[in-house]
């Protein structure tokens, strides 16, 4: 039978064994402590506070309450129609085509400060899970369009 012994300094021990605490306190942080910290930060979007403060953190004001909300089921089959709105979906983060077949809560909040509004403007917002999928800004003016969350560029000169 082989014995080895090795002197070791106890020092260099909890040198070791701190620098190890302070590295997995670190990755525990890194994976889980900053998802807390956002969720603290920000109202669940369950919630009407929540879904208000999503939007007016893009500089919208709102109503203090949706003027429609209700399940929706997104199609399981893509269509042109789809597609489209699933683009202007893409270009702001998101992607509805991996909710396909799912049903989704829809929230819609009509805007007050759309620069030089003259028809009603809504927020849709889309929720699975207590987070957005998916939503558009809709200005219903004849010549209005359908647009992302981000306010115009315009806005900021409205007054």
């Amino acid at each position: 039978m082989l014995v080895m012994t090795a002197k070791v300094d106890k020092k260099k021990i909890m040198l070791i064994l701190g620098g190890a605490a302070v590295l997995i306190a670190a990755l525990i942080m890194l994976f889980s402590g900053g998802n807390e910290a956002a969720a603290t930060a920000a109202p669940s979007l369950s919630s009407n506070d929540g879904r208000v403060k999503f939007l007016t953190d893009f500089g919208w004001e709102v109503a203090a309450s949706p003027v429609e909300s209700g399940q929706v089921k997104i199609p399981a089959e893509s269509t042109e129609v789809l597609e489209r709105y699933n683009a202007l979906q893409k270009s702001q983060g998101y992607d509805l085509s991996q909710f396909a077949g799912k049903t989704v809560m829809r929230y819609v909040y009509k805007i007050k400060n759309y620069p030089n509004a003259t028809e009603p403007v809504y927020a849709t917002l889309l929720i699975y899970k207590d987070q957005v999928i998916g939503g558009d800004v809709t200005d219903t003016a004849a010549k209005g369009a359908i647009r992302g969350f981000k306010m115009p560029e315009a806005a900021g000169n409205a007054s």
